[in-house]
């Protein structure tokens, strides 16, 4: 029997409450072992936009984890150049961890709705489960993934409704700009960092 290990990735600029509460929720529900948060070192979705350095989102994901032994911060992406595509993601997992491991990567409908535009999409969704986040509002859009990917899509992808908690990075680097608090929103070990490293001003 294989170890079912949660992948959470993303820019996690700033990682906040929202994506732990998300990631707890689907380890319970999922009966994965743990959760790897992956930091991107260079998001091919935000490569023209600026993001804090990759070694200080690495650092707050690594605080945000810290109290939960069922979560584990990786560097996976920072140790390699070049554009930081989940499909080389998940195969160096794969080198990794062998066959004694069988991944789910968990995100939001709407990520999963755009997937035959990620690279090396097919190769990555026969390589690994999704577990789409569903909240109000945002459905998969399983005619256009059964398109593009036919049955495969039945067997990786899977759908959970997860708790609502309306907060997001964006918001969070806007309250900081503007002076304004952030308690709550995302665990106090990171808005302490935050404010020491003097980001988002």
């Amino acid at each position: 029997m294989t170890d079912r290990i949660g992948i959470m990735g993303g820019t996690f600029d700033p990682i906040h409450n929202g994506h732990l509460l998300t990631a707890e929720y689907v380890r319970d529900a999922c009966r994965l072992v743990k959760i790897l948060f992956i930091p991107a070192a260079n998001s091919p979705f935000k490569l023209e936009k600026k993001v804090a350095p990759a070694h200080d989102r690495l650092a707050m994901t690594r605080l945000a984890v810290a109290d939960n032994p069922y979560f584990e911060a990786s560097d996976i992406e920072m140790c390699r150049r070049g554009v930081s595509y989940t499909s080389d993601t998940i195969d160096e997992l794969h080198r990794q961890f062998g066959r004694r491991a069988t991944f789910f990567f968990i995100t939001g409908a709407d990520a999963i709705n755009a997937l035959p535009s990620w690279h090396a999409s097919e190769h990555l969704l026969a390589s690994c489960h999704f577990i789409a986040a569903t909240r109000q509002g945002t459905k998969l859009d399983m005619a256009h993934l059964r398109e593009a990917f036919g049955s495969l899509c039945e067997r990786h992808i899977h759908q959970l409704t997860t708790p609502e908690l309306e907060i997001s990075s964006t918001e969070i680097r806007a309250r900081i700009r503007a002076g304004r608090s952030v308690r709550y929103m995302l665990p106090a070990a990171v808005a302490d960092y935050i404010k020491k490293e003097g980001l988002y001003r």
